[in-house]
């Protein structure tokens, strides 16, 4: 199976889950409080990039309008494990993990690719309890991998620099922002430096009686090295449910290009994802 097709299957599970919810009476169905107050709990910790909470979400993208004539289009599936680990009484580490299986249509100078993109990887060592003043924030390391399948597809440099997340939860919303900054530390000599900074302001607000989330970011990032900005801004819905003993969640999303680089994206792009947890 090639990652085309591999992209095609994701989003007939993604959009199956859909219509298997659509049809549901209720997102989840819930036997006593107890549930109830569990199901409002996983809603919250799916809002926090570094809750203490194993999951796998798929997450696709579809931006188009690349290059002068505007033809160009790509679709992104972003495979992105987390898994915390309990490193001291009052520690976790969070492993935070994005493989991006990409195919690039009509893109200027490339025309047509598919294949795997480099990855990037982040460890968060986070304190267990938050402070008294409620925020949660968590600090680190993060990597870039050159593993493209196609130099079209990725920087083709190792990556290295320092991630961070602080956020605080009240009631039904959560707060926060990610950032981090990348600087390239090997890799061809032929292939452009990398130094790339990130950063993610987040929003979101839980429907107590569904357990339906709200939300809204950027996920901005700034190029040093050629002075330009991409900067997207994400609004989507997303809603618990089963599937026999799986919880699962159900984002659907649209974004809006507020800046680009040179050929880059315009207007709008959309955003799926399905997000499988495994609380303990």
């Amino acid at each position: 199976m090639n990652t085309k097709q591999m992209m095609q299957w994701t989003l007939v599970v993604l959009f199956g889950a859909g219509s298997a919810l659509a049809q549901e009476k209720a997102p989840v169905s819930y036997a006593d409080e107890t549930r109830d107050e569990r199901a409002t709990d996983l809603a919250k910790r799916l809002a926090n990039p570094i809750a203490n909470l194993i999951s796998l979400p798929l997450q696709y993208n579809y931006d188009e309008n690349y290059g002068a004539n505007d033809k160009g289009s790509k679709s992104q599936l972003n495979i992105q494990p987390v898994a915390p680990f309990s490193i001291s009484e009052n520690w976790n580490v969070i492993t935070r993990t994005i493989v991006p299986l990409i195919d690039l249509n009509d893109m200027p100078g490339v025309g047509d690719k598919s294949g795997l993109g480099d990855i990037t990887a982040s460890q968060f060592f986070s304190p267990k309890a938050p402070t008294k003043n409620g925020w949660v924030w968590g600090a680190g390391p993060v990597e870039l991998i050159p593993t493209a399948s196609d130099d079209a597809l990725g920087g083709g440099k190792f990556g290295l620099g320092p991630t961070a997340v602080v956020l605080k939860q009240s009631g039904p919303w959560t707060i926060g922002g990610l950032v981090n900054q990348v600087w390239s530390i090997g890799g061809p000599s032929d292939r452009e430096d990398i130094n790339s900074m990130f950063i993610q302001p987040f929003a979101a607000y839980i429907v107590e009686k569904t357990k339906t989330t709200l939300s809204l970011n950027t996920e901005s990032s700034y190029d040093w090295e050629n002075e330009q900005w991409s900067v997207p801004i994400n609004v989507g819905v997303a809603q618990l449910f089963k599937v026999g003993p799986q919880i699962m969640q159900l984002q659907l999303g649209a974004r809006y290009w507020v800046e680009s680089p040179t050929g880059g994206p315009e207007d709008w792009g959309l955003r799926c994802q399905l997000t499988f947890l495994f609380p303990k």
